[in-house]
């Protein structure tokens, strides 16, 4: 997987969660977040052309409320759902979340950048200060997993 959680997973997932309720594609998607602990929130790209496939296929029905389309299970939607996954998004938990990915590497460009600066325009007390709060860093990260398991 490239960072997208396998579309049967976004189907297998929507049709779970409708059997709680009736829900709007928006509140799936957050509804998916929440459930998969933040690991996992699929874009609207991905959410709304599924919606639009079991809606085809007689799977789901939709009611306007408000400008808002509501999504509900029909009776043959009713049973794919029950042979279905409980919790598809749990699958997705153990994946990878690509967008915690970049959060991370940006995070890291970030220090690196800091660091570089101190380095290129620092002082030789400033680098060796620069250099502890590296190390010290990278043994704290280290300590958060130790802390982990």
């Amino acid at each position: 997987g490239r960072g997208r959680a396998r579309r049967g997973d976004v189907r297998a997932s929507i049709l779970a969660l409708l059997k709680d309720r009736p829900m709007h594609g928006y509140e799936m998607i957050q509804e998916i977040g929440e459930r998969s602990g933040g690991a996992w929130r699929p874009s609207p790209g991905s959410v709304y052309p599924t919606l639009q496939l079991l809606e085809d296929e007689g799977l789901i029905v939709s009611a306007s409320e408000g400008g808002k389309k509501l999504f509900t299970l029909t009776e043959s939607g009713r049973s794919e759902a029950e042979t279905g996954p409980e919790a598809p998004w749990e699958e997705a938990g153990r994946g990878v979340d690509w967008e915690g990915v970049n959060e991370i590497r940006q995070a890291g460009f970030g220090l690196m950048e800091a660091f570089g600066q101190v380095w290129k325009t620092g002082s030789a007390d400033q680098r060796q200060k620069a250099l502890t709060v590296i190390n010290d860093a990278r043994k704290k990260l280290y300590l958060i997993l130790a802390d982990e398991h």
